[in-house]
């Protein structure tokens, strides 16, 4: 199996990472792309960018919440 260092590049890269460091690895565990986007240092369309195009590879998945959608990695 790659690794998402392998397959993943620009600032999907950065997403995937600030969201490991994060610990955003779970349901339990999952956090907003306002914080995804302080982690990351990008400006907040480019991470929602990115999370959208983690969501269609299959890295990341999405939870709708009352307030805000909550993010979290799969892989």
């Amino acid at each position: 199996m790659s690794t998402p260092t392998e397959e993943l590049t620009g600032n999907n890269l950065k997403v995937y990472k600030a969201m490991k460091e994060l610990g955003l690895t779970s349901e339990e565990k999952m956090g907003t792309a306002e914080r995804i986007t302080q982690a990351s240092k990008l400006p907040k369309n480019m991470v929602l960018n990115a999370l959208q195009d983690l969501q269609g590879k299959g890295w990341v998945r999405r939870k709708v919440r009352e307030k805000a959608a909550g993010y979290y990695l799969v892989k």
